[in-house]
């Protein structure tokens, strides 16, 4: 199951957010030879009217059979920072704890030496352009930028 930080679905619905992470939970899950994955997601906020992408973590343990154990990944965060402490190893354990759900956390990438060689071949790339950039999984690859007509402002 991976998670990624919520944002309001007027947002979503104007923005390639949930396509890169759909894309990028693909490859994680390919290489690890799985074939079907769970996207959710974690740290809403804002006021209670305004919708974000659903299901939270909290409530997908909630209504999933309590013989799955679950793997969670945070592929949309970089470091153990306060929300993935906070929504996946407190909130989320709790939930999975009160249900009788076997619960893991996957480490995010932090100070891993292949995430900073990873980090550094990005800066390289775009440091000369006339290096070819890489493509996984086919198509092109995103772009450094948002075109102007890329993400409009959300719908309200």
């Amino acid at each position: 199951v991976f998670t990624a930080h919520s944002i309001p679905t007027s947002m979503a619905a104007t923005s390639p957010y949930v396509d890169q992470l759909r894309q990028a939970c693909g490859w994680v899950a390919g290489d690890l030879g799985i074939d079907g994955f769970d996207l959710v997601w974690q740290s809403r906020s804002g006021p209670p009217q305004v919708p974000w992408l659903e299901p939270d973590v909290a409530d997908f343990l909630a209504s999933i059979p309590t013989d799955r154990p679950v793997l969670l990944v945070p592929i949309g965060f970089v470091s153990d920072h306060m929300e993935v402490v906070w929504d996946l190893d407190h909130e989320a354990a709790a939930v999975a704890e009160r249900r009788g759900i076997t619960l893991r956390r996957a480490r995010t990438p932090q100070d891993h030496p292949a995430f900073a060689a990873l980090v550094a071949d990005l800066l390289q790339e775009r440091l000369d352009p006339t290096r070819p950039r890489p493509v996984r999984g086919g198509g092109a690859p995103w772009p450094d930028r948002c075109a102007p007509e890329c993400c409009p402002a959300p719908r309200r």
